[in-house]
């Protein structure tokens, strides 16, 4: 027989027990029997456990009461970007981010806009949809339901308003509905858009609670079933936009030209244009971190209406003004808040808002969107004219130098040989600590050796 073609016959009893993650009534342990759990299974050692354990300003009993199943929280460095004018006002803003170069791309990026100004910006009202999905309608049935939720919109709207009535005292609440008619692979639907003002909130559970709430009688009133009850992240009618100008004599005219190049090809290949609008991201991601806002939703919302929007998809536009100066614009969908959620139960989003001093999530939004611009137009400066890499060097090779064991006191001098021997890795990192420690060996033995012949 080939003993290719046999198959090897598992003994039983020798194999280890499966490891299983059903564990039923996980969530209702405390933080510490959780955690006691999770060590068996993943065999976690003491330090591993207690760096999980390991807690920031948000501790442990905040985080269980933020999400479910909590064994620990994570940080992200905060960091401060500095130089920004916006409006005519001096700002400092909190970005928290793991990305080498970017507070540092965008202060310098605010510097050189602060000899024209600096940033002035412009937001729509905090206006969000809220998306009603109602289906089983016939294309006749479909546009008699369409004519019936627009003849009954006052009654909609009172149902919805009922459901906030701080929102409504504050000036917010349900404000108009929409209906929208589409062709789907499962065949005719109808769309109820709930426009709501969430004034300074993100939106989100104001407005799926007003979807759900309202859906019986628009099933009553259309015959239709409604399925989806939800937030819609393309916020096209809470949009923010910012401006800022690069004077032509700080830039000279090759840089400006280089930047236009880089932009033009964002504006047309979707390749690039992914990862131009990324370096838009990085900046507004790390403003609402800090804060403490949703930003998947606004990433989402972002690059949804990139896809949307007519014409080229670049979040930003660039040109040359009469006087030849670099002219940059924003215009995105931001739906942040400073009330609720996160915002007000993580301690450090309270202090960035405190730094911030803003009254208003149109502020906020403003702000943000300075913020994408400014590292949109780094990015693009950076690339043209020294390569994206010279900026993320010193940190990069910081960190590698620490991934490789050195202790605090040798991570610069490591960090610098990796910059000059133009090989940042692990391994290069490993031969210069051990040379550089065998140095110091070899001079502590000279030392002592000099001492004793002293003596």
């Amino acid at each position: 027989m080939n003993s290719c073609n046999t198959k090897k016959i598992p003994k039983i009893g020798i194999q280890k027990a499966q490891k299983q993650s059903d564990l039923s009534g996980f969530y209702n342990l405390s933080v510490k029997k959780r955690l006691g759990v999770l060590k068996k299974f993943a065999h976690l050692s003491r330090n591993e456990i207690n760096a999980l354990k390991k807690c920031g300003s948000l501790g442990l009993k905040t985080a269980d009461r933020m999400v479910e199943n909590v064994v620990g929280t994570t940080e992200f460095p905060v960091g401060i970007a500095t130089n920004f004018i916006i409006n005519g006002k001096n700002l400092l803003i909190p970005m928290a981010i793991e990305e080498p170069s970017v507070i540092a791309a965008a202060s310098n990026a605010a510097k050189l806009a602060r000899q024209t100004g600096g940033f002035k910006t412009e937001s729509d009202e905090p206006i969000m949809i809220g998306q009603i999905q109602l289906v089983g309608l016939n294309d006749k049935q479909c546009e008699k339901a369409r004519v019936k939720i627009l003849m009954n919109k006052k009654h909609i709207i009172r149902i919805c308003n009922n459901k906030d009535s701080v929102m409504v005292r504050l000036g917010g609440g349900i404000k108009d509905v929409e209906v929208r008619k589409l062709d789907t692979s499962r065949g005719k639907m109808l769309v109820v858009h709930l426009i709501v003002d969430v004034r300074d909130a993100m939106g989100a559970n104001s407005i799926n609670t007003m979807a759900e709430s309202v859906s019986p009688y628009l099933e009553e009133l259309t015959g239709g079933k409604a399925r989806l009850r939800i937030i819609s992240n393309l916020a096209v009618y809470r949009m923010s936009r910012a401006t800022a100008v690069w004077s032509r004599k700080v830039l000279g005219d090759d840089l400006i030209e280089g930047i236009l190049d880089a932009h033009a090809l964002a504006e047309t290949d979707p390749f690039r244009c992914a990862t131009h609008n990324k370096g838009v991201m990085n900046g507004i991601d790390s403003v609402l971190i800090a804060t403490g806002n949703d930003f998947r939703a606004v990433a989402a919302g972002a690059y949804s209406y990139a896809a949307y929007k007519p014409g080229h998809n670049s979040l930003t536009t660039f040109y040359k003004d009469k006087k030849g100066d670099l002219v940059g614009t924003i215009e995105i969908p931001l739906a942040v808040g400073i009330v609720g959620g996160a915002t007000k139960t993580n301690p450090v989003a309270q202090v960035a808002l405190k730094i911030l001093d803003v009254k208003t999530a149109q502020e906020l939004a403003q702000i943000a969107a300075c913020v994408g611009l400014a590292n949109n137009f780094a990015a693009m400066r950076a690339m043209i004219k020294e390569g994206i890499q010279r900026g993320h060097m010193k940190l990069h090779a910081e960190n590698i130098a620490t991934t490789a064991g050195a202790k605090p006191n040798e991570v610069k001098i490591i960090s610098k040989r990796l910059i000059e021997s133009n090989c940042i890795s692990v391994g290069n990192a490993h031969e210069i600590i051990k040379e550089i420690r065998k140095t110091r060996r070899e001079k502590k033995i000279k030392t002592i050796k000099k001492r004793f012949l002293h003596k």
